[in-house]
Order: C-alpha cells, then sequence, then structure tokens
C-alpha cells in the first residue's frame, strides 16, 4: 500500500486539528496496531484502545505494546450492536480505522455509524481511510486497478511478501500458530483466499451521507488517492 503513511499523516493532522495533541483515541478494527503506533509517535500525551475480533493480530499488538500504560485492548465483534458495552470510556476525542470496514457489509455498517456516533464525543472527530470506489468513473478506476496489479506482481516478483505469504509466516510462528487457527476458523484462511472485499466497499459519497445520517454534525474528504479516501467527520 504505497500511500499508507500518507493516509496516517492526514488522520493524525485532523485529529491535532480538532481535538488537539493529547487525544484518548479507540484505534477501530486495529489489526497490529499500526495507528496506534503512529498515534503515540506523533502525540507521547495520546492514550489508546484497539478493538479488533482478530486472535493472531490482537497478540501481536498486545506484545508489541506490552508495558505502555497508554494502551489496552478489546476483543469485540464489530457486527454485534452491543460491542461498545466492553470499551474502558465511555466515549473518545477521535476514533480512528483504516483498511478495514470495507469488510462490512452495508447494514452492519450503518448501523455501526450509528454506534459511533454514540461513542465519539461532542466536538470529537471519527477517521475512515478505506477503499471508496467511484462509481461515476469506470475508466479510471480499470486503467487504477490495472497498474495496481501490474505494481504488486513487480513487488512480488522483488521478493516482497503479499497477504496470503505473511499470514503463512504467521501461521508458522510458534507463538502465533493456535491464534492464527483460530483466526482461520472465524474468517476463513486468507492464505487460499482471493477476495479482499474490496466488492463491499462504498463511495465516498456514501459515507459522508450515511455519517451525517447516522448523527455527525460534518463529513467530508480528510484526504484520497486515485482509489482510496478518508473520510473525516465531526460530531
Amino acid at each position: 500500500m504505497p500511500d499508507r503513511e500518507d493516509r496516517f499523516r492526514a488522520m493524525l493532522d485532523a485529529v491535532e486539528a480538532l481535538v488537539g495533541d493529547k487525544p484518548r483515541v479507540l484505534d477501530l478494527a486495529c489489526g497490529t496496531g499500526s495507528i496506534t503506533a503512529r498515534l503515540l509517535r506523533r502525540f507521547p500525551g495520546a492514550s489508546s484502545t484497539g478493538v479488533d475480533l482478530d486472535p493472531a493480530l490482537l497478540t501481536i499488538a498486545r506484545g508489541t505494546f506490552a508495558g505502555d500504560e497508554r494502551v489496552s485492548f478489546v476483543t469485540a465483534d464489530l457486527k454485534d450492536p452491543r460491542w461498545a458495552a466492553g470499551l474502558p470510556h465511555r466515549d473518545y476525542d477521535a476514533v480512528l480505522t483504516s483498511t478495514a470496514l470495507h469488510w462490512l457489509d452495508e447494514e452492519s455498517l450503518r448501523i455501526l455509524y450509528g454506534t459511533l456516533a454514540g461513542v465519539v464525543r461532542p466536538g470529537g472527530v471519527f477517521v475512515n481511510a478505506d477503499h471508496m470506489p467511484d462509481e461515476h468513473t469506470p475508466l479510471i478506476s480499470s486503467a487504477e486497478r490495472a497498474y495496481q496489479e501490474a505494481r504488486r506482481a513487480r513487488e512480488k516478483a522483488a521478493g516482497r511478501q503479499d497477504w496470503a505469504e505473511w499470514w503463512g509466516e504467521v501461521a508458522r510462528a510458534p507463538e502465533l500458530a493456535r491464534q492464527a487457527e483460530e483466526r482461520f476458523r472465524i474468517f476463513g484462511d486468507p492464505r487460499a483466499a482471493t477476495d479482499h472485499g474490496d466488492g463491499l466497499a462504498r463511495s465516498l459519497d456514501w459515507h459522508v451521507t450515511t455519517l451525517r445520517a447516522a448523527g455527525f454534525t460534518e463529513a467530508r474528504t480528510a484526504w484520497a488517492s486515485l482509489t482510496d479516501a478518508a473520510v473525516l467527520a465531526l460530531r
């Protein structure tokens, strides 16, 4: 993902601009803690709660931040309407997520946005950086997909791991093997999968409209590449 750091920087710019440099943050679908790591590097006075269902990724995240009192983790299924009941705080200055929510179907994501309107404090922010295709530009989208497929093929030929190979390494690691098998039971085995859930991705306009309907005061683009975007919503 060549623009990964660009999206994180835009995300944290929005946090600093709207809620300051000591935010209490919910890292939603946190994975290994990529957002949390960059948050704490930029804002040492911040705190983070990471939420995910994946036992392997949470094990990596907990190991990465072991002993850091600014960070905690919660195991929760975002498709469960009651998932927020397990959070350690009633509300947050910011909720941040990247390249994760496109796995949810439309109704599940709509319900999740409604829940987040109650998790983000008034005046707080939500930023979702994800795949957000534009259905009005099929020729541009087709050309971009071809370009990205060629780029990934070149990088794999040069020895860079793809998604399936990385999970193969995780499954072979003695300290992660049990959690990886549990992950495969919950989500399926990514070593055999070719679908990354991109077909469920919705447009930026859909996210903006849905967030406003869910109770956010404002919503707009914070960053964009050819296919991805970060939508910023103010509570």
